[in-house]
């Protein structure tokens, strides 16, 4: 079997993972969380896109940048409830396929922080009313309120039951008193 990754690229990796280490919790927190947003709102814009694709809807403009509120718009579009959904759908489901794939802690941090960001972003639009948000588009696109209820009443719970562990997880460090006794625990 051929060697994939020589000794000197295995010495460079725990080097770098080291040194990740060492940064303080909040600021490895902080920048989880700058890019799970930039994630979020990339995968659920793309989700409008492809949702209006597969509709045959025409794009007439769109932004991708996370920096500013990204959007999308479609004129005519004959099935704007495919492209409306498209958008939480995807960017749930595509992130989350990510993540069940690599198998890493920090892809699952993104993937249910995106599982919590849109089902939140939906209710608080609702809230809001601000007819230029999914969740009023939605409304006036025919979509049912218990639809769009109980989208929030299953992705906000899991995702803030999830994210939370997953923050626990990776960003707090027991105390070696914790371990111990844990240790402890596991050895009887």
């Amino acid at each position: 079997m051929p060697e994939l990754l020589r000794t000197s690229d295995v010495m460079w990796l725990r080097r770098v993972n080291h040194s990740a280490s060492r940064l303080p919790a909040w600021l490895k927190l902080a920048a989880g969380l700058i890019v799970s947003w930039a994630v979020m709102v990339f995968t659920h814009e793309v989700g409008h896109l492809i949702g209006g694709g597969i509709s045959g809807a025409t794009l007439v403009h769109y932004d991708l940048a996370p920096w500013r509120l990204p959007y999308s718009l479609h004129q005519p579009d004959p099935a704007p409830l495919l492209t409306l959904w498209g958008g939480p759908v995807f960017g749930i489901a595509g992130v989350g396929l990510i993540a069940m794939v690599v198998r890493h802690p920090s892809t699952r941090f993104i993937a249910d922080f995106c599982l919590l960001a849109n089902g939140t972003y939906l209710a608080v639009a609702w809230f809001t009313g601000e007819r230029t948000l999914d969740t009023a588009r939605l409304l006036n696109a025919g979509a049912s309120p218990l639809s769009i209820l109980l989208f929030c009443a299953a992705t906000i719970p899991l995702g803030y039951v999830r994210f939370r562990q997953d923050c626990i997880d990776l960003f707090v460090v027991p105390n070696s008193e914790e371990t111990m006794t844990s240790d402890h625990h596991l050895n009887q």
